[in-house]
């Protein structure tokens, strides 16, 4: 067997290995993940904080919320529950609730009257202190009160209403569902919307939730939109997003692919007129973007639609090396040689490969998961391609091209006779210097912009019902939070406690509409001693007074009698954070509780309707055990110091390439190889600059890959094998397919992935323009 055959029987090996490898992640372990938080850094230095923040996103994230109503209260709750029997019945969702239990308000307060000589609200703690109990107008207030609703104690349990006054001052009210007729209602402007809930069987980023959950959604909603038409849905949830989200991005994916796919093979058959180029350039594509996915999803155990979008715009590039071995091939005419001609164009491959490795190995050691992901899906896609030439086309392309070579290269010829004729080394260097000029004014309007909420293209639909949602419903965000740690559960309420002190102000102010914490619920031991020392003083020391005053308002003997005892009895009992979770008031803020870290303990205070985030912050400066929690700010902080460090980056991977071109061309050549790279670089700032197009992070990292790639085309050119029509041709064609397949990054719907693109169209497209001055730093050629 030939060295040639056995060649490509390795490379079949391979191929059949990659596709079995392929087969099973697919069929067995690997996911497509549409979770953008995955794919972004952990941005808390306090692992405390980051876990707080995913335990909040899978709280919220792993059920569908929904609002039936915008109409009479007996019209919404039948429309509500019609549409929760459409949801439960579709049998796509773990538990769909619409009807509530009666509520048994005595059992809800049972925990707080078992406590109530422990609890006092700041205005009566306040009037205590001050020596101003009132004693005698708060008994008549309790006596004349008409019937009491919501949470309150009879009369022989708090018959001066400082229990009362307590559980009044919960924060349960700033929830405006209340309930109603057995279900949980919101009344606005007399209109009635109804709350069902529904919670998901699994992650809602799981493609296998997601499919069947939008479509009970769906069809839930048109049965009520027949049946009750003048009824209006809102909803909210994860998974309404990630599903948007994963369908964007499955329509991008073939809508890339099959344009790359559809643009190079029209290029490819335009030059070489063959069909064997076409099968051969999708054989080596296939075993890259193969390849890429293995190694992706044999590192991360699952890979990103991102990743997925990205890979599909990887065909224009990896095909670049089949480009220049067709190239050979056709400029070879007769004389054909498959392995004479391989070893011709090996120093130009070699180059090329390893300058682009550099620019997406920067990529891979950036310590931002998504560009790693990528980085590694390039590098295992672009060695599988330039493996391809080696192992697998001398083998398939044996015959001479039967396409007259003068024919197929008459443009490249005359563009090359062109620049050889009127662009010597003088000229080169106006041509970019007046470029560089050109470019200055571009420079100095760059601004950068790393705000993350830039790059999140949420549907507009679903943003506007979920705004109009949580504004009907009184929910506050959860992006933002403030984190507070102590050694014991008792430490973290008395932070809380402390940290409440510095937030009311900012009530009274405006920024701040008011928080949720679990020391409104349950006070610290300190607080509750204190509470009970400041009744035993005001209230209960003069027994005799105290009877006294009970009889004087006709209060039973019984009940006045046993006033002091039971206060005396309650002693030093106190209510404690672990017996408050367990009583069935606290099932809807369980989550504000963290439990046991590795620091101690820690709890959640999300705060609510906050105005001016700033004001908070300050607030929780300086405090013990507390800090504020923006996810969305420290990514934003996070990628403005990626920005600038990329700036490093770039630098270093410069050098690099500068390095090894060094080695192959000497530090003259390597100047002007790297040159027009560079200048393309800086045209494409430019044109952002001019265009007012915010910086980002992801468009330096296209820099990179401009670096990368962009640099193969002096080298294809400087390595060209004796046959410059037949490089440049090659060069012109390489360059096609991977503006092609980059350059419609530029349109995806991605934020990330638009400034990837972009930069990618902008900068390719100039570093294949000015690559031809590269033959004119060559003496040797002819001109």
């Amino acid at each position: 067997m030939s060295a040639v055959r056995l060649r490509a029987w390795v490379w079949l090996a391979i191929a059949v290995l990659l596709g079995a490898a392929c087969v099973l992640q697919f069929t067995h372990s690997a996911r497509l993940q549409t979770n953008l938080l995955t794919l972004l850094p952990a941005t808390e230095r306090n692992p405390v904080a980051e876990d707080a923040v995913n335990r909040l996103a899978d709280t919220v994230g792993n059920r569908a919320v929904f609002l039936v109503g915008g109409v009479p209260l007996e019209t919404a709750a039948r429309a509500a529950r019609e549409f929760a029997r459409a949801l439960q019945d579709a049998r796509a969702f773990r538990q769909v609730t619409s009807d509530i239990p009666p509520t048994d308000l005595g059992r809800l307060t049972a925990i707080y009257r078992e406590h109530r000589h422990s609890l006092l609200s700041a205005a009566d703690r306040e009037a205590l202190r001050a020596g101003h109990p009132a004693l005698a107008e708060r008994l008549q207030a309790k006596l004349n009160a008409p019937l009491r609703l919501g949470l309150s104690l009879p009369l022989a349990d708090d018959p001066f209403g400082f229990a009362d006054a307590w559980l009044a001052a919960l924060p349960l009210a700033d929830l405006r569902i209340q309930p109603a007729d057995g279900l949980l209602v919101v009344r606005d402007h007399g209109a009635a919307w109804v709350l069902v809930t529904a919670e998901l069987k699994g992650s809602a980023y799981d493609d296998r939730i997601q499919r069947p959950v939008l479509r009970a959604t769906t069809d839930a909603e048109h049965a009520l939109a027949r049946a009750f038409p003048e009824v209006r849905l809102l909803r909210a949830g994860t998974v309404f997003y990630a599903q948007a989200a994963r369908s964007s991005a499955e329509t991008e994916f073939h809508l890339i692919g099959a344009g790359s796919l559809v643009g190079m093979l029209v290029l490819l058959y335009l030059v070489f007129r063959s069909p064997r180029p076409l099968a051969l350039g999708l054989l080596s594509v296939a075993f890259g973007i193969c390849a890429g996915l293995v190694a992706t999803i044999q590192v991360y155990g699952e890979i990103h639609l991102i990743t997925l979008v990205f890979g599909a715009s990887l065909i224009g590039e990896a095909i670049d090396y089949s480009v220049q071995y067709f190239a050979a091939h056709l400029g070879a005419g007769p004389a054909w040689e498959p392995i004479g001609a391989l070893r011709r164009i090996t120093p130009g491959l070699a180059m090329a490969l390893a300058t682009s490795l550099l620019g997406y190995g920067a990529l891979w050691f950036a310590p931002f998961p998504a560009l790693s992901q990528i980085a590694l899906f390039a590098l295992a896609g672009l060695s599988a391609a330039w493996l391809s030439v080696f192992l697998l086309l001398p083998a398939l392309l044996r015959r001479p091209s039967t396409r007259d070579p003068a024919a197929a290269f008459q443009l490249p010829r005359r563009l090359l006779a062109w620049w050889q004729a009127h662009m010597d080394l003088r000229r080169c260097l106006l041509l970019m210097g007046g470029l560089l000029i050109a470019a200055v004014p571009g420079w100095w309007q760059l601004r950068g912009d790393d705000d993350i909420r830039l790059l999140i293209d949420r549907p507009a639909a679903l943003l506007a019902q979920e705004q109009q949602l949580r504004e009907l419903a009184g929910l506050g965000q959860t992006g933002q939070f403030i984190l507070v740690e102590g050694a014991t559960p008792d430490e973290v309420l008395a932070r809380e406690e402390a940290l409440s002190t510095r937030l009311a102000p900012l009530v009274a102010s405006g920024a701040l509409g008011g928080w949720q914490a679990l020391s409104s619920f349950v006070p610290s031991a300190q607080r509750q001693s204190d509470n009970r020392a400041l009744l035993a003083e005001h209230v209960y020391a003069d027994e005799s007074a105290l009877r006294t005053l009970l009889d004087d308002a006709g209060v039973r003997d019984d009940v006045a009698a046993r006033q002091k005892p039971q206060f005396l009895a309650a002693g030093g009992r106190t209510l404690s954070l672990q017996d408050w979770l367990q009583a069935p008031i606290s099932a809807p803020f369980r989550h504000l509780w963290l439990g046991a870290t590795p620091h101690g303990y820690a709890s959640i205070v999300l705060p609510q309707g906050m105005q001016r985030p700033a004001d908070v912050r300050r607030a929780v400066d300086a405090l013990p055990g507390v800090a504020f929690v923006d996810k969305a700010g420290s990514i934003s902080a996070l990628f403005h110091q990626y920005r600038l460090g990329s700036v490093q980056w770039l630098v270093c991977a410069l050098a690099l390439v500068y390095g090894v071109l060094c080695l192959r061309y000497g530090a003259r050549k390597a100047t002007g190889v790297l040159a027009p790279t560079v200048l393309a670089m800086g045209l494409a700032l430019a044109c952002f600059g001019y265009a007012h197009v915010p910086l980002t992070l992801f468009h330096l990292m296209g820099l990179m890959l401009v670096l990368g790639v962009g640099v193969n085309y002096p080298i294809f050119l400087l390595e060209g094998g004796g046959n410059e029509a037949a490089t440049l041709s090659g060069v012109l064609l390489s360059a096609g397919t991977t503006l092609l397949s980059f350059g419609l990054l530029a349109f995806s719907s991605m934020p990330a992935l638009s400034g990837f693109g972009a930069t990618l169209l902008v900068g390719i497209g100039m570093s294949v323009l000015l690559s031809p001055v590269v033959l004119s730093l060559d003496a040797r050629r002819p001109r």
